[in-house]
């Protein structure tokens, strides 16, 4: 399997440059860090490091602070469905959304999410759509498609074989970049 082969998108929880030079400039990050309240400096050198090194940056939850950092983007979890109007004058001003069901789907869209993340796509914590459920919840809506949740060396192959073009992991791109 070739990362380069699809959009990466990689949740990190914290800045350390020293991972981060390692990864390949393909591969957009996602700042999220549900434990903790947001550390403004940190984010600040995270964004700074990202425009540097030419990697995409998304904050997730919190559509004000991309903006006034002035990030590519925000990623809205599937709990979070809040109509948010003013994102939308901003051109290359990207939303990422998540979703598990066809009604999260639909709030997502309303959101107007640009990438809609499914998951989880295998299984994980004794839970997981599965490829048919994945599949069918992909026809539902034209948003592009992001798999999440449990991607491996193993099962990255059915993902290609269903033409999914986006990927997006945590402990899996970590593993690769160990």
């Amino acid at each position: 399997m070739h990362l380069l082969e699809y959009r990466v998108f990689h949740f990190i929880e914290r800045y350390n440059p020293q991972y981060l030079k390692k990864l390949n400039k393909n591969i957009n990050l996602i700042y999220r860090n549900y434990e903790n309240k947001t550390n403004l400096n940190e984010l600040i050198e995270l964004k700074n490091f990202c425009k540097k090194n030419k990697f995409k940056i998304y904050l997730s939850n919190n559509y004000k602070l991309a903006i006034k950092l002035n990030l590519n983007g925000v990623y809205l979890p599937s709990f979070n469905k809040d109509f948010i109007k003013t994102i939308y004058q901003k051109k290359k001003f990207e939303i990422l959304g998540s979703a598990h069901n066809l009604k999260e789907v639909r709030i997502k869209e309303k959101q107007r999410v640009k990438y809609l993340f499914l998951s989880p796509i295998f299984k994980k914590n004794n839970r997981s759509l599965g490829i048919y459920k994945f599949m069918n919840l992909s026809k539902n809506t034209n948003l592009k498609i992001v798999a999440l949740g449990g991607i491996n060396n193993e099962n990255i192959k059915l993902l290609k074989l269903i033409k999914i073009k986006n990927i997006s992991s945590i402990s899996y791109i970590e593993k690769l970049y160990e």
